[in-house]
C-alpha cells in the first residue's frame, strides 16, 4: 500500500509543478546565501590562521561552500523540469531521469543535514585548535627578528585590542612566557642577570603584559609592569583592580565570538534544510502522480501521487533485498572471472 497517497486532477497538478518551479530558484538564491556564509567563515577563520593550530577548523566553511554551489546547481535543474513537467512532450525527456535524480537529492539533503550538524558541534575541536594556537602564537611574540614570525606580535596586539582579551585564558598567561625580545634587554644590568638566572631555562620572565591587555575603560593610567607588587604602585592592590587590564582570555573570547558565527549558520542551514526537504517531497508527488496519469492523451483525468510506493518497513526489505542480489551478483562475476583465469593459468 503506498505512503501518504493524494489524489490529483490537472488543475492539482500544474499549481504543485508552478509552486515547486517557484520554491526552487528560491532555494537557488538560499544556495547563494549558504555559499557566502561559508565564504565569510572562511575569510574569518584566515585572519586569524597564525593563532590556529591547524586546518580542521576549515571543514566547516568548505562544507558550506560545497553545499552552497550543490544547491544552486541542483535546484536550477529541477526548477527547469518543474517548468517542464507542464509540457507532456517536454516531460518525457526527464521521465527516465527523475527517479535517479530523486536519489541524488535525498542524499544531498543528508549531506547537508550532516553540514548543519557540524556547525553545531564544532565548539569543541575549534576550543583546542584556538588553546594550542594561541599558545605557539604567545610563544612567538617576542621573535619579531625572526622570518615568519616577525607578523605575530603584531597578530597578537591587535587580536587583544580587538577582543577585548589577554592571553591564552588570562592575563597570568603572560607571566609564563618572556614575550620580550632579548635584543630590547640590558644584559650589563644586575636586575636582568638575576631574572635570567633564577629561571631554569634562561628565560627573562617578569609579571607584566603587554599594551595591548590595558583596558582603556580603567580610570587610572595602565598599570602592565610588576601587576603583582602592591608597593611598587601607589594606591594599587592587584587583587581588587584587575579591571586595570582585560580579564578574559582570547581563547574563550574567539570561542564566543566563532561559536555565534556557526550558530548562526548553522541555524540558516537549518532552514535551508528545511526547505529543500519539502521541495524533494514535493517532487516526489509531481513525479508520481504524472507517472499515475492512466489517460496520457486525457490530461484532465485524475491521478495518484504517493511518497513512497510501499510502506517504510516493505520499501526498506526491498532495499535489503536489492543489495543481496547486488552483492550476489558481484560474488558471480568475480568467480566467473576467476574461473577464466584458471585455465589459462594450467
Amino acid at each position: 500500500m503506498a505512503l501518504l497517497k493524494v489524489k490529483f486532477d490537472q488543475m492539482k497538478r500544474v499549481k504543485l509543478a508552478q509552486g515547486l518551479w517557484l520554491m526552487n530558484w528560491l532555494s537557488v538564491l538560499a544556495g547563494i546565501v549558504i555559499f557566502s556564509l561559508g565564504l565569510f567563515l572562511k575569510i574569518e577563520l584566515r585572519k586569524r590562521s597564525e593563532v590556529m593550530n591547524n586546518s580542521e577548523s576549515h571543514f566547516v566553511p568548505n562544507s558550506l561552500i560545497g553545499m552552497g554551489m550543490l544547491s544552486c546547481v541542483f535546484n536550477s535543474l529541477a526548477g527547469k523540469i518543474c517548468y517542464d513537467a507542464l509540457d507532456p512532450a517536454k516531460y518525457a525527456k526527464w521521465k527516465p531521469w527523475l527517479k535517479p535524480y530523486l536519489a541524488v537529492c535525498v542524499l544531498f539533503n543528508i549531506a547537508l543535514l550532516l553540514v548543519t550538524l557540524c556547525c553545531f558541534l564544532m565548539r569543541g575541536s575549534l576550543e583546542s585548535t584556538l588553546a594550542h594556537g594561541l599558545k605557539n602564537g604567545m610563544k612567538y611574540y617576542r621573535d619579531t627578528d625572526t622570518p615568519g614570525r616577525c607578523f605575530m606580535k603584531k597578530t597578537i596586539d591587535m587580536l587583544q585590542i580587538e577582543f577585548k582579551c589577554c592571553g591564552n585564558n588570562g592575563f597570568r598567561d603572560w607571566f609564563e612566557i618572556q614575550w620580550i625580545s632579548n635584543r630590547y634587554l640590558d644584559f650589563s644590568s644586575k636586575e636582568v642577570k638575576d631574572r635570567i638566572k633564577s629561571n631554569v631555562d634562561g628565560r627573562y620572565l617578569v609579571d607584566g603584559v603587554p599594551f595591548s591587555c590595558c583596558n582603556p575603560s580603567s580610570p587610572r593610567p595602565c598599570i602592565q609592569y610588576q601587576l603583582t607588587n602592591n608597593s611598587a604602585h601607589y594606591s594599587y592592590d592587584h587583587q581588587t583592580e584587575e579591571l586595570n587590564l582585560w580579564v578574559n582570555g582570547c581563547r574563550a573570547a574567539l570561542l564566543n565570538y566563532y561559536s555565534s558565527l556557526m550558530n548562526s549558520m548553522g541555524a540558516v542551514a537549518l532552514l535551508v534544510w528545511i526547505f529543500e526537504v519539502t521541495i524533494t517531497i514535493g517532487l516526489r508527488y509531481l513525479h508520481t502522480a504524472l507517472e499515475s496519469v492512466s489517460n496520457p492523451e486525457d490530461p484532465e483525468c485524475e491521478s495518484e501521487g504517493w511518497l513512497l510506493e510501499k510502506s517504510v518497513s516493505e520499501t526498506w526489505k526491498a532495499f535489503l533485498e536489492s543489495l543481496k542480489k547486488l552483492g550476489k551478483s558481484n560474488q558471480v562475476e568475480a568467480e566467473g572471472a576467476d574461473a577464466g583465469q584458471a585455465p589459462e593459468a594450467g
